[in-house]
C-alpha cells in the first residue's frame, strides 16, 4: 500500500524513491510486524483470559508442563494481524505471489482457528477430528495446485520443480498429479510446524528462522541478475515474497515476547498450521518444495520421530504382543526432555541447529 502511495511521489522529491527498493520493504515489513505485535499482543491476550481460553495438557505428556494447563491460547490471531497488517502496509498488494500467499496463511490459520474454538471454547475435547482437519488442508492445497496450473505465474512449466545442488535437473510432474504434490506439502508443512509447536517459543523460532531463509531465495530469485548467475529460475514478481516472508518472521519474533519461557499465550493450531502453511506455500511458489526438506530440517526430524515412534510401536505390538518405543516421548523435542534436559535448553539448541540447516539450504543456491 505504501508504494502504491508514496512511490510514485518520487519525481517531487528522491526520498520517495527508497520505497521502489525490496530490501527498504522489508526492513520496513519486519519492525512492523514487531511492533504491531507488541501492541496487539497485550489486548489479545486481555481478551483470551477473560474469555478463559485456557490450554488444555495432554495426559501423557511431560510432568513439568502440568502447570501450563490455563495458560492462554489461539494467541496465533496475534501473528495472523501482524503478518496481514506488516504485508499490506510495505508489499505490492496487486503482486499475486502476495496475494496467493496471504490467502494461503489466512485460509490455513481459519482451519487451526476452527480446532481451537472447538476445542477450547466448546470444550469439544477432539476438536476437529485429525481427517476433517487434513481433509480440509489438502483441500486448501489443491485449491493452490489448480490455481497455478490455470494460470501460471511465471513463463517456465509451473510442474518443474528445483532439485537442491543440482542445476540442470529438474522435478517433474504430469499435470493432474501437480495439484496433489502442491497439497501434500502445504499440509505437511502445516502439521509439521503443529507438531513442532510443544514448547514454549520453539515452533515461533524454528519457523522466523525458515522463513528468513526463504527470503534470500524469494530476492534472489526475483532478479534477473542475481538468479542468472546463480542459475536459478527468473520469477518475476517473486520479489515481492521477501517483503511477505519477513513479515512472517517478524510476527514469529514478536510474538516470542510473549511465549518465551515460561509463556504467557500459546500460540494454538492457528498460529502453528498458518506458520506451517504459509512457509509451505512460500516454498511452492518458489518452485523450492525439495529445498524445504533442508532449510526446515528440524521439523522434518520432528514429523520423522513421530512417525518412527508410531510405526515401531504398532509393528512390534502386532509381532510380540508388547508395544516398544524408539523415543522416550514424541515428538522429538519430549525425548529430550524425559532425558532431563531443561525445556530452555532443547528450544535453545533445536534453533542452533535449525540455523544449520538453514545455512545449509542457503548454501545450495552457489553449489549448483
Amino acid at each position: 500500500m505504501l508504494y502504491e502511495l508514496l512511490f510514485p511521489l518520487a519525481d517531487r522529491h528522491i526520498i520517495f524513491n527508497v520505497f521502489q527498493y525490496i530490501s527498504f520493504r522489508a526492513a520496513g515489513a519486519m519492525v512492523t510486524a514487531l511492533l504491531v505485535s507488541f501492541i496487539v499482543g497485550p489486548v489479545v491476550i486481555r481478551r483470551l483470559e477473560r474469555g478463559r481460553v485456557g490450554q488444555v495438557i495432554r495426559v501423557d505428556g511431560p510432568k513439568s508442563h502440568r502447570k501450563k494447563a490455563g495458560t492462554p491460547t489461539m494467541g496465533g490471531v496475534i501473528m495472523l494481524i501482524a503478518i496481514v497488517v506488516s504485508t499490506l502496509l510495505w508489499a505490492k498488494i496487486a503482486d499475486p505471489y502476495v496475494n496467493i500467499a496471504v490467502g494461503m496463511t489466512l485460509l490455513m490459520g481459519a482451519i487451526g482457528f476452527w480446532d481451537d474454538y472447538l476445542k477450547v471454547v466448546r470444550h469439544e475435547s477432539r476438536g476437529l477430528i485429525a481427517r476433517q482437519k487434513f481433509f480440509w488442508q489438502m483441500v486448501a492445497g489443491l485449491a493452490l495446485g489448480v490455481l497455478l496450473l490455470s494460470q501460471p505465474l511465471a513463463a517456465d512449466d509451473v510442474t518443474h520443480r528445483l532439485v537442491p545442488f543440482l542445476k540442470t535437473v529438474h522435478l517433474a510432474f504430469i499435470p493432474f498429479v501437480f495439484p496433489l504434490f502442491v497439497a501434500l506439502v502445504v499440509a505437511g508443512s502445516a502439521n509439521a510446524v503443529n507438531l513442532t509447536d510443544g514448547l514454549d517459543g520453539l515452533a515461533a523460532g524454528l519457523s522466523a528462522i525458515a522463513a528468513l531463509a526463504f527470503a534470500v531465495f524469494a530476492y534472489v530469485m526475483g532478479r534477473v541478475d542475481t538468479s542468472f548467475y546463480l542459475g536459478l529460475p527468473y520469477l518475476p514478481g517473486a520479489g515481492e515474497l521477501t517483503v511477505f516472508t519477513v513479515a512472517v518472521a517478524g510476527s514469529a519474533i514478536g510474538f516470542l515476547w510473549f511465549n518465551a519461557p515460561p509463556a504467557m499465550v500459546f500460540m494454538g493450531d492457528t498460529g502453528s498450521l498458518a506458520l506451517g502453511g504459509a512457509i509451505g506455500t512460500v516454498a511452492v511458489l518458489l518452485k523450492s518444495e525439495l529445498l524445504l526438506i533442508i532449510v526446515g530440517g528440524m521439523f522434518v526430524l520432528e514429523v520423522l520421530s513421530v512417525m518412527i515412534q508410531t510405526s515401531v510401536f504398532r509393528y512390534t505390538r502386532v509381532r510380540t504382543g508388547t508395544g516398544r518405543r524408539v523415543f522416550r516421548m514424541a515428538p522429538l523435542h519430549h525425548h529430550f526432555e524425559q532425558l532431563g534436559w531443561p525445556e530452555t535448553r532443547v528450544v535453545i539448541r533445536f534453533y542452533i541447529l535449525a540455523i544449520i540447516f538453514a545455512l545449509t539450504g542457503l548454501a545450495t543456491m552457489k553449489v549448483r
